[in-house]
């Protein structure tokens, strides 16, 4: 069994991870928000500091342009040629943009005063420029020493050169400041880094561990489903098992009390023994029904209810079905009737038994709670899609109705319309249930409406497949041939180990023309087979030494046969019928055996496999004095060897009970005389006497008669036995011919 508290940890685990995965992704998220500010301010600084780098370069660049606008000026006087100022200007405006982007953004006080002092510097080299131009233009030299040798000039020029290497210096600072933020946002991401790292990989360590933990714990848990899994297969197994040996146990001996109260049915009895008799075979059938309904129900329970396809005739299952329950209904002055919509194809693939029990248990209710009136059946589509078929059944009668408050509950188990009804009509209460499961397992659903005192009607459908090929009606199977003696005779063989369906098997067989014999076991049957011909097999299959199943494989295996092999078991349980086909055999029988069912499989398998000709006995039937052939050649169907025998056992047994009768009257013991003389009735019965020894035995059963009258009765009766002896002699040699 599953511990709660592998199921708590299970759900403990998955609310670990997913808090897990929400504090780590905000984990994530934060240090990775964090890491990116850094890198941005990294890559920031880093491009100031490139900003800087440039400016530094551009202020060497100010100062080597600013003393070679000076090397131009004094060359420009020196030479007096103008164009040596040429380009000045360009250079003044170039040094003036670079000052002006050094200026912007500057929160330096002092840099920003050496900028602009620098700017001013410049300025006034471009005046000097223009100062000579003018000179030039208006005196036609330049020859301005002032502008060389004036002291103020080469001040200006130191001015220069001095501020441009503060402004450089300044920078200088400026950039070792950027380096060591860079060097510490460096730091910082590589921080980040390393923290990202360890928290993924403790993260990781910490839910890895606890993967592996559940790891081992589903592997547990596995461990101990298999156990329990093995343990419920066997629980299922033991539980088939003993469905199994209880439905052979309880079925094996009622299939005995059925059999034998179906063959006392056919006896002649006086009233009350009929009654007696009645009241066993309706309290052995009801044991049946509910055996069979528990069994049904544990069946599907246990997931053993099996749905089995094949082909059948809708028109001919509907046809058996209302056969079925005829002489009920006659009995209860009822009438059936069943339609089937033409539209309907009559070769179907699907689960037919299933639908015959679902019927079955629908007619037979509506003809228990129907007591005057109609039971009517019809079939119709309710649906169609290519080569499936939707078929819709109806059952209705005009019987007590069922309340409405109780129609929600009467496919529950044990529940029935109404309380007095298990005491008024029996039944246990599952047979609705079991339909509808049934139904259900076929992919369909049943409905009821009914009114009370009007009747009930039973709705359901259930799809079917259309078969490809439409089968013919075929002619039933002709069992009369088996009745007429006067035919070949059938040889079977019998294998069963329980004596008391042996003898039920005995008298079942001898109603036939069957040539029969009755082994106990599969070894028996297979070392009989092997030296015997048979023309047909009734197997039981749970035996001792070998049972049906190994019987029929050596059969089929060893000895190479093909004979027709009917499994005849109690067992009830699903898929039996599929396991005794598998395993070599033609058909299926379940026990308590039906008599009706049982001819005809064996008609329909008898004929099938042998060729037999209805070669008629051209006996001439002499004609006798005394004895009268006609009731015995009734009794025995025309079999010689029935004939034969009683013919023999008359000869043997009237001498003998004529000399007791004789002995008895001579030594005037009138008991033993009484006695005698009613034995005598049932022995001469056969021969056809009765007619004439009647009147004399009822006689000689009452000695107050006189001494001379039961005297010259007894004479009589002697001169007809020892003439009837007589005949029967010739009769004999007859038949031994």
């Amino acid at each position: 069994m599953i511990k709660v508290t592998a199921v708590m940890g299970n759900k403990k685990f998955r609310y670990f991870i997913i808090l897990s995965f929400i504090a780590g992704s905000i984990l994530l998220i934060a240090v990775q928000i964090n890491s990116a500010r850094n890198t941005k301010a990294l890559i920031q600084n880093n491009n100031t500091l490139l900003n800087e780098l440039r400016s530094s370069n551009h202020l060497r660049e100010i100062d080597r342009d600013i003393l070679g606008v000076e090397s131009r000026i004094r060359a420009s006087i020196a030479t007096n040629d103008t164009t040596h100022l040429e380009g000045i200007d360009d250079k003044i405006n170039q040094i003036e943009n670079f000052l002006d982007s050094l200026s912007k953004d500057n929160k330096d006080a002092e840099e920003e005063r050496l900028i602009h002092r620098l700017s001013v510097l410049a300025m006034e080299k471009k005046d000097t420029k223009n100062k000579l131009l003018h000179r030039y233009l208006t005196l036609g030299n330049m020859d301005d020493n002032t502008s060389i040798a004036n002291p103020r000039a080469r001040n200006i020029s130191n001015e220069i050169t001095s501020i441009t290497g503060k402004i450089y210096e300044s920078r200088k600072q400026h950039m070792v400041q950027l380096s060591r933020k860079s060097e510490e946002m460096g730091r910082k991401a590589r921080l980040y880094d390393m923290s990202l790292l360890v928290l993924l990989v403790l993260s990781g360590a910490i839910v890895g561990f606890h993967i592996l933990r559940q790891f081992r714990r589903q592997s547990v848990l596995i461990e101990e489903l298999d156990i329990a899994e093995k343990k419920a297969s066997v629980a299922a197994q033991t539980k088939e098992n003993f469905l199994a040996n209880m439905s052979h146990e309880i079925r094996t001996p009622l299939s005995g009390i059925l059999g034998f109260t179906n063959l006392l049915q056919k006896r002649p009895l006086d009233e009350t023994s009929a009654q007696f008799v009645s009241s066993i075979q309706q309290s052995g059938e009801n044991l049946m029904t509910i055996i069979n309904d528990i069994l049904d129900l544990s069946k599907i329970e246990a997931g053993m209810m099996r749905i089995t396809s094949g082909v059948f005739s809708i028109n001919g299952l509907v046809d058996s079905v209302k056969t079925l329950f005829l002489e009920r209904v006659k009995e209860k002055k009822l009438t059936i009737s069943g339609s089937v919509d033409p539209s309907i194809p009559d070769t179907l693939i699907g689960d037919a038994t299933r639908l015959t029990q679902i019927m079955v248990n629908l007619i037979g209710n509506a003809i228990k709670f129907t007591r005057q009136g109609s039971i009517s059946i019809e079939v119709y589509i309710r649906e169609r899609s290519g080569s499936t078929i939707v078929l819709g059944f109806k059952v209705s009668d005009t019987g007590i109705g069922i309340e409405r408050e109780k129609l929600d509950e009467i496919f529950e188990r044990f529940n029935q319309g109404e309380d007095s009804i298990t005491r008024n009509y029996g039944g246990t209460g599952l047979g609705l249930s079991i339909v509808k499961q049934l139904i259900l397992l076929q992919h369909g659903n049943i409905e009821v409406t009914s009114e009370q005192g009007k009747g009930t009607t039973f709705d359901f459908y259930i799809p079917y497949t259309i078969a490809e090929e439409q089968l013919e009606n075929t002619a039933s199977v002709d069992t009369g041939y088996f009745k007429d003696r006067s035919n070949i005779p059938l040889k079977v063989l019998v294998v069963d180990d329980n004596v008391i369906n042996q003898s039920l098997m005995n008298h079942l067989l001898l109603q036939w023309n069957i040539d029969f014999d009755i082994v106990s076991n599969g070894a028996e049957a297979v070392d009989y087979l092997r030296k015997n011909p048979c023309d047909l097999v009734l197997m039981d299959i749970q035996m001792p030494q070998m049972d049906g199943y190994t019987a029929t494989e050596q059969i089929r295996d060893v000895l190479k046969l093909d004979i027709p092999i009917i499994a005849m078991t109690a067992h009830a349980l699903a898929g039996e019928r599929e396991k005794c086909l598998s395993r070599g055999m033609n058909e299926y029988l379940s026990k308590p055996v039906n008599e009706e069912e049982l001819f005809r499989i064996i008609s329909g398998f008898g004929l099938e496999n042998s060729e037999y000709k209805k070669v008629k006995a051209e006996a001439h039937i002499p004609e006798y004095q005394y004895i009268d052939l006609t009731y015995m050649r009734s009794v025995s169907g025309g079999d010689q060897s029935f004939e034969h025998l009683v013919t023999k056992q008359f000869t043997e047994k009237i001498p003998q009970h004529l000399e007791e009768l004789l002995k008895a009257y001579k030594d005037e013991d009138f008991a033993i005389l009484k006695l005698r003389a009613h034995d005598l009735k049932s022995s001469v019965a056969i021969m056809g006497l009765l007619p004439l020894l009647e009147e004399k035995l009822d006689i000689l059963e009452k000695p107050n008669e006189h001494q001379h009258v039961l005297n010259q009765t007894l004479n009589e009766v002697k001169n007809i036995l020892v003439s009837s002896l007589q005949e029967a002699e010739h009769l004999l040699t007859s038949q031994n011919n």
